[in-house]
């Protein structure tokens, strides 16, 4: 973060290789007459694939099957005989004809309706603020919800795309999780503070809500039951700091 960091004379831009620029002091920048910018979309295929990750480990069990299979080292012969007994623990569905609600549908959340297509989901998306730019992105066999409540009761996987704002901050709270349909999933690789970590923790407890993916671990998340805390690495590509520096140079 810039934010403790005296800004040096001579300085003319600051370049933000990501989406959000809450780690740079746009205020004090723009009394000193610093341009500040970001890099939109050029990280957006890398958390697509994460974003898709997440579904499938938030379905099957595949976490707690490697976990488990570790525990195997030293059963020397008996290996294979145990793994045919104890693979019946580690079932989960799959993805195809399942239904996916993606929130926001900018630069990521256009892929990932994309992709979630591509796997015969059935996708819907919602975003009231939806650009043309955005919507000649979307596939066609994507769904735009205008119901945001009826949406949520009837998916079995949420993924959430949308910067944090003062409207953002915490909408994901008791009020939305309890419209979720039961046992559905939710994904978060947008900004942690869009949900409320107390009732997420109280939707997770009740089995209200199976899984929660989130790229964002915090003192309550890393303790929550059935979740999957990722270590932010949503942008962590080769890729993707590539894109991010061409896009901040250009």
């Amino acid at each position: 973060s810039m934010h403790e960091t005296p800004l040096p004379e001579g300085l003319l831009a600051v370049a933000r290789a990501g989406a959000g620029v809450n780690n740079i002091p746009v205020p004090a920048c723009s009394e000193q007459g610093i341009v500040v910018f970001n890099t939109p979309g050029a990280n957006a295929n890398a958390v697509k694939e994460l974003t898709i990750a997440g579904m499938l480990l938030a379905g099957r069990d595949i976490v707690g099957g490697i976990e488990w299979a570790r525990t195997l080292k030293g059963e020397g012969d008996k290996v294979a005989a145990l793994v045919e007994k104890g693979k019946n623990h580690f079932v989960g569905p799959e993805l195809k004809g399942k239904k996916l609600a993606v929130i926001g549908l900018g630069a990521i959340g256009t892929m990932v309706a994309n992709a979630g297509h591509a796997l015969e989901m059935d996708v819907y998306g919602y975003d009231p603020f939806l650009s043309v730019e955005h919507a000649l992105m979307l596939s066609r066999a994507v769904h735009k919800a205008g119901d945001l409540d009826k949406l949520l009761a009837e998916a079995d996987f949420v993924s959430l795309h949308l910067p944090l704002t003062d409207k953002t901050r915490g909408m994901v709270g008791a009020d939305m999780l309890c419209k979720f349909k039961p046992g559905a999933a939710l994904l978060n690789f947008s900004r942690g503070e869009l949900v409320d970590e107390t009732a997420m923790a109280k939707a997770l407890e009740s089995g209200k809500v199976k899984k929660y993916v989130t790229d964002f671990p915090n003192p309550k998340s890393v303790h929550m039951k059935n979740v999957l805390v990722l270590p932010h690495l949503g942008a962590s590509t080769e890729e993707s700091e590539d894109n991010c520096a061409v896009m901040a140079v250009q």
